[in-house]
């Protein structure tokens, strides 16, 4: 029997005109209704014709989360009358609950896109609701645009409504051309706003660390709003953890004034939600993440203590990690959690901030597209024919840098081609409901390591185990097996369904010790794991240095004559079964594996992790890392959940990356040629080599002279006077003279120093270079006025007593010639090159300066007698006339003159 007195108390009701006429007359329809106006259970009740007005309608109403999908689908089958599953019913991954006469399903967002993957046109539906919008999850964008496209191309009766609590209702309404908003007033009662920041500020958010010290703060809080308040107490933190720290300290019920203590998240057991979504026999307090955000509501509830964090994905691309962060509650989230005090009473929040802290909030959540791995949706763009995703109607474009690494996986692992569109491999993978990573894993793992260790694994990567199985994966696996708790449960579900995929994946079983796999590193069902094109984007590779070749293509092991590879051996007696599941790691994170050096393990794709110090990892040779985070303040990775492995299996695994080049490098002041075997940044060998490529050595020794400079070359005088001049003369005049810089020099290295460059292989080599011939080739030949360097910038100049005297040009500014005061007698200007006076230097008898000048007449006239009356009583022996401009320059004493 229907329970009209509870329908009719949901305030929803009266947009029900509203939003079946905007139905109607457009197919499209934005539905803005605040939480508990019953817009997740009325709406879609009424538009499937359930309540007695309206034409019968099958509905599917899509959720982002499974525990609202359940409890969705209960709260419509309880205001029917019926049990699950008869006119109302849901479909989450791993369980399902309809029946012939469902006319209203609840979904994930993730079923359906896997159901519009299988049936474009999705028979039988006549009305998709898509729920709680505002949260912008990726699943629920993308499906909104393949739903949009299937209106606009396939179906234009299918309707659409986009419903939310709080949403950007004008966006949505464009992306659904134009959609009419309708909006639901609530019937929320008032709620008082109290500010409860703790004494001291918190450390901020890092990663997946949230500041003890502020969960010591929540748990105070939860205990004052038990003492100042009535009613349930619904508290939000980021996670599980955070949920699990919160419930410890608040210890027994009798520490919480008798209330019970319950912890609500996705991977709550199913009767903990189901006893949550139910009134309580005495007080409680909720424990919850964002899951009680919106969708389900909470009895009871008439005081909210919120955190004030959230979690959202976050990628580190240069590591190639992706992994849940802490960031800071938004302002719409702020206001949903708050709303919860108030379903059914005035009720109160506690918001663990300043009042001054809120202002600086977001506005909205971070939308997933445009911080999250786009690796599935990327599959789920190419399979639907759109490999750019530049047809589909989103509110936000995707990053192309996270589409690029994005394309680089699914190329790897032969999920798309060259073109970008999906293979028949990618398409199979698209429907197995898991990440695109994994599902590869499960697929090539199977005939491996048999379907049943694939599925195993694969089940517990899909989903983190608690921290409390370790970070060990073969450990965790057997706790698994052997648990009671509720991720046990969740996890031998999850095992159930992916058996059956992985058993599907290939026709016989797994041989003792692995099975022979083709030659093309194909995988199941001959979808290529490692498409030739793809060899160097397994993952996101680490770009190649220069002075790097490929030497041979040893990708992989040798082939037999059957061109089959030889059985890869993960089997055996000791550690068989662990190896054997690091095998299922390592094929969907072929990156990941990594090798002990040093103190910490060196990723194939370059990052550096560490284990902690009681880690059942901890000596291992070989690592295949699962999961993995970056501590606060530490460069290295911290892995929290990775397999043993060996050699064998990471060759196997990453063989994509494997590689023998020559590395010729510039290093402890020579030139050092090595031939190495690698897998992607892990060294496996590494030899002398004597033959080393010339134009990798020719690069090495060009390094090493923009290191340590061209004093590694030979600079006799002549060369070095030659390049003062040379700049001397680039400086006055410019072209065609050459610009002689370190700079310059090396962007003009063909030019000057080939060939004797080219025929050098050491440091020893560079010393023996004529570098005062190799500059001669920079001279301006073909113009002729190499011809006129002596002229412009002579070696020497030829002073009044006749001596030739070399110039100075280190100062290309102001060359200087040092000359004998008395050789320069009779000179009544001072000498010129390339127009520039020399600026002389006025010797003294003992070679010391005596004056220094640019203006030889203005020295003679003005500054001599003062020279003249200090020196020639220490220097009788030589001439010191009363008129030098008018006197005979000499480069001798008074006794060789005669005088």
């Amino acid at each position: 029997m229907i329970r009209y007195d509870a329908l009719d108390a949901l305030p929803v009701r009266a947009a029900l005109p509203g939003l079946t006429g905007a139905l109607d007359a457009h197919g499209t329809a934005v539905l803005v209704a605040p939480p508990g106006t019953g817009k997740t259970t009325l709406v879609p009740l009424a538009l499937a014709g359930l309540l007695g007005d309206g034409p019968a309608r099958r509905v599917v109403v899509a959720e982002p989360r499974r525990i609202a999908a359940r409890a969705a689908a209960r709260r419509m089958a309880w205001l029917l009358g019926e049990r699950v599953g008869e006119s109302a019913g849901f479909t989450v991954r791993g369980e399902r609950a309809v029946g012939r006469h469902t006319r209203v399903e609840v979904v994930t967002t993730g079923v359906l896109l896997q159901r519009l993957q299988r049936d474009q046109e999705l028979a039988g539906v006549d009305v998709v609701v898509l729920d709680e919008c505002h949260e912008r999850h990726l699943d629920a964008d993308t499906a909104a645009a393949f739903l949009w496209d299937v209106r606009e191309t396939l179906r234009p009766e299918l309707r659409l409504v986009a419903a939310s609590a709080t949403t950007d209702a004008e966006g949505w309404a464009r992306l659904l051309g134009g959609a009419p908003v309708v909006e639901a007033r609530g019937a929320a009662f008032p709620v008082e706003v109290v500010w409860a920041p703790p004494a001291r500020a918190p450390r901020p958010p890092h990663g997946m660390r949230v500041d003890p010290a502020l969960l010591t703060h929540v748990a105070s809080v939860v205990r004052r709003a038990l003492a100042e308040r009535e009613g349930d107490v619904l508290v939000f933190l980021p996670g599980v953890g955070e949920i699990d720290r919160v419930a410890g300290q608040l210890g027994d019920p009798a520490d919480v004034g008798g209330a019970e203590v319950l912890r609500v998240h996705g991977r709550a057991p199913a009767a903990v939600q189901d006893a949550v979504l139910a009134p309580g026999e005495r007080r409680r307090v909720v424990l919850a993440t964002s899951v009680a955000e919106s969708s389900l509501t909470v009895p009871g509830v008439r005081v909210v203590v919120d955190s004030g964090l959230a979690r959202e994905p976050r990628v580190d691309h240069a590591r190639g990690l992706s992994a849940l962060t802490t960031v800071r509650a938004s302002r719409a989230a702020g206001r949903q959690r708050a709303g919860r005090a108030g379903r059914e009473a005035p009720g109160a929040v506690y918001r663990c901030w300043a009042e001054a802290e809120d202002a600086r909030l977001p506005r909205f959540p971070s939308p997933e597209i445009e911080v999250a791995d786009l690796t599935a949706f990327a599959l789920q763009a190419a399979c639907w024919g759109d490999p750019e995703a530049s047809g589909l109607a989103l509110l936000d474009p995707p990053p192309g840098g996270a589409m690029a690494a994005a394309r680089a996986v699914l190329t790897a692992i032969g999920a798309v081609g060259p073109d970008g569109r999906a293979t028949e491999r990618g398409a199979r993978l698209a429907r197995l409901g898991l990440h695109p990573r994994l599902g590869r894993a499960l697929l090539d793992a199977a005939p491996v390591v048999g379907p049943g260790l694939a599925a195993e694994v694969v089940a517990l990567i899909g989903e983190e185990p608690p921290r409390e199985y370790g970070d060990d994966l073969a450990s965790a696996l057997r706790t698994a097996r052997r648990g009671g708790d509720a991720y046990a449960a969740r996890w031998r579900t999850e095992v159930r369904r992916l058996r059956g995929l992985a058993s599907g994946a290939t026709g016989r079983t797994t041989a003792p010790g692995g099975v022979p796999l083709p030659a093309d590193g194909t995988g199941a069902r001959g979808g290529p794991a490692f498409p030739p094109a793809a060899r160097e984007a397994s993952g996101i590779p680490p770009t190649r240095p220069d002075g790097l070749r490929h030497a041979s293509a040893r990708n992989a092991p040798a082939t037999d004559a059957t061109g089959v590879l030889p059985p890869v051996r993960v089997g055996g007696s000791e550690g068989g079964e662990e190896r054997r599941a690091g095998v299922v790691v390592a094929l969907a994170f072929p990156e990941r594996v990594a090798r002990l050096d040093g103190g910490s393990y060196l990723m194939v794709g370059g990052t550096r992790a560490e284990v902690g110090t009681a880690s059942g990892l901890r000596g291992a040779e070989w690592t295949a890392v699962a999961v993995a985070d970056r501590p606060v303040g530490r460069g290295h990775a911290r892995v929290r959940l990775g397999a043993v492995v060996d050699e064998a299996v990471a060759r196997f695994a990453a063989g994509a990356l494997a590689e023998v080049r020559e590395e010729v490098h510039w290093a402890g002041g020579d030139v050092v040629a090595r031939r190495v075997e690698r897998l992607g940044a892990v060294e496996l060998a590494v030899r002398p080599h004597a033959g080393a490529d010339p134009p990798l050595v020719r690069a090495a020794l060009l390094d090493g002279l923009r290191r340590e400079g061209f004093g590694l070359l030979r600079w006799p005088a002549g060369a070095s006077v030659l390049r003062q001049r040379l700049a001397f003369l680039h400086g006055r005049l410019g072209e065609p003279w050459p610009d002689v810089s370190d700079e310059a020099l090396h962007a003009r290295v063909e030019e000057w120093l080939e060939p004797e460059l080219s025929r050098a292989r050491r440091r020893a080599d560079l010393a023996r270079i004529d570098t005062g011939q190799a500059l001669g080739r920079l001279l301006p030949w073909a113009s002729g006025e190499a011809a006129r360097l002596d002229d412009l910038a002579p070696e020497r100049i030829t002073v009044p007593s006749g001596s030739g005297i070399r110039i100075d040009y280190s100062d290309p500014e102001q060359p200087v010639l040092a000359v004998k005061l008395q050789e320069m007698f009779g000179l009544q200007e001072s000498p010129r090159v390339a127009g520039v006076p020399l600026l002389v230097h006025l010797l003294s008898p003992a070679g010391r300066p005596a004056a220094v000048t640019a203006d030889l007449a203005s020295f003679w006239r003005d500054g001599y007698q003062g020279v003249r009356a200090e020196l020639r009583g220490r220097y009788p022996r030589h001439p010191w006339p009363q008129d030098p401009a008018a006197a005979e320059p000499t480069r001798h004493t008074n006794a060789r003159l005669g005088r």
